[in-house]
């Protein structure tokens, strides 16, 4: 029987999605709020910084998985046009419903997809982009969902991973002090669930660092891959192009 980690504990690596899925179904409702409060709104910078590397064009195909409450599906609709195509997916059911209600609210309306990202229900060779964003360290299997990624692009594509990473030395220990008191303890007061804030905090110290990630998306068959530290590495976007 396999294992695998979940925080920093050991799972039955077949029952990790099913202790996320918990975690994300707790959280939903207050995704966005717990986002701006934990990041001091630096999120919406990440993203935006995002979309600038990506560059996206009108027409262009876009695959957003991990897409939770859509901030860039809608970032990459804006810019794609009705020409272009922006499939917005999570694995996660009451995710999905909060993006979805969220972008139809703004008259946004996405193809919208509940899929798993080790298993990806796309042809070869489909998209121009495929983005991730704050959803790749939770995966089990991530080569297993890089190669797919790769797989779905097409030649020249590009995938952009935004994830936690690992923040410059000098900072670690206020990191560590801030991410083990402080935000359990927000999450508890505002989305009344501390443990699935502890759990946050864990799950990026178990995701590969900057230079561990770049070589998973070599493994997996990216050509190229650049790696863009944000916030002192508190954050790192992560851009493969596809051979």
């Amino acid at each position: 029987m396999a294992s695998t980690h979940f925080g920093f504990k050991s799972v039955d690596e077949r029952e990790k999605a099913q202790h996320v899925r918990s975690v994300f179904d707790s959280v939903a409702p207050s995704y966005d709020v717990m986002n701006d409060l934990m990041s001091a709104g630096l999120h919406r910078l990440w993203k935006r910084y995002t979309i600038t590397v990506a560059n996206p064009q009108p027409g262009d195909q876009v695959l957003d998985i991990a897409g939770g409450t859509g901030d860039l599906s809608l970032a990459f609709a804006k810019q794609v046009g009705p020409t272009g195509r922006v499939v917005h997916t999570d694995i996660n059911e009451a995710m999905l419903r909060e993006g979805r209600n969220r972008l139809l609210d703004l008259g946004v309306a996405l193809p919208t997809l509940v899929c798993d990202a080790e298993q990806l229900p796309f042809e070869n060779n489909a998209f121009d982009f495929v983005s991730v964003a704050f959803g790749l360290r939770n995966m089990t299997h991530k080569d297993r969902a890089l190669a797919e990624m790769q797989r779905v692009l097409k030649p020249g594509g590009k995938l952009l991973v935004l994830e936690f990473s690992r923040v410059a030395k000098p900072l670690e220990k206020a990191y560590d002090w801030y991410s083990f008191n402080v935000l359990p303890k927000l999450g508890k007061l505002v989305a009344n669930d501390e443990d699935s804030y502890r759990y946050l905090a864990e799950s990026i110290r178990m995701h590969p660092g900057q230079e561990e990630l770049r070589q998973l998306m070599k493994t997996a068959g990216f050509g190229h891959v650049d790696v863009h530290n944000l916030s002192a590495g508190v954050v790192a976007l992560h851009l493969g192009i596809k051979c």
